[in-house]
């Protein structure tokens, strides 16, 4: 059986070495490409569309970004259609991020797959080390329909549910059911969204 590469160890949860030259290269230009899109204007449509295809090349269509953002490594991300992120999106994909169609994410997000060692001996960069590594990862996954209100952070191995809510400031440690209410640090669930939640059942804003 091959070796793991440090790249095949890391978007598989296992202990890797993220100062191996290919995930520095892969970090590089994902770093890169995330300040080009920052020097951006929000009316260069094509110059961003360009940039995000290089960026996130596993991305739906009307993928749209407001900028700026941080995006870690990119390739592995997947995002689906018709998806909206507002200001200072942060993506730490060292490990699988999946996001759904029709998801909308506030200003500040953070989604966040990189887990480190509780011990220090076992976290700090020692050259003698035996581990084979000081960092791994766990997946985020957001469903479709989803919307994360600003300043919401998504931890390594979080699944939010279709048509989830998730309220400002939270911080998502837990997997949230789908079509849940749910806000908080760390983040529950308030209650499920339900037909009384239709939009016409509110005059006042019409």
């Amino acid at each position: 059986m091959a070796k793991m590469t440090q790249t095949q160890r890391m978007l598989a949860g296992k202990l890797a070495d993220p100062r191996d030259p290919q995930l520095l290269k892969q970090q590089h230009l994902a770093h890169r490409l995330s300040k080009l899109y920052n020097d951006t204007f929000d009316d260069e449509h094509q110059k961003r569309h360009e940039i995000l295809n290089r960026l996130l090349p596993h991305s739906g269509d009307r993928v749209i970004f407001e900028g700026p953002i941080f995006i870690d490594y990119g390739t592995h991300t997947t995002i689906g259609d018709r998806f909206y992120a507002n200001m200072n999106v942060t993506f730490l994909d060292s490990g699988p991020i999946t996001i759904g169609n029709d998801v909308l994410l506030g200003p500040n997000v953070t989604l966040a797959t990189p887990m480190h060692p509780l011990r220090y001996q076992d976290r700090n960069f020692v050259p003698d080390s035996t581990l084979p590594g000081k960092q791994y990862t766990k997946p985020v996954v957001i469903e479709s329909n989803c919307w994360l209100a600003s300043n919401v952070v998504v931890i390594g191995g979080v699944t939010i549910g279709n048509g989830s809510v998730i309220g400002a400031g939270s911080v998502v440690t837990r997997d949230i059911p789908a079509n849940s209410l749910a806000v908080g640090n760390p983040c529950r669930v308030i209650r499920q969204i339900s037909e009384q939640d239709d939009i016409r059942r509110k005059p006042e804003l019409f």
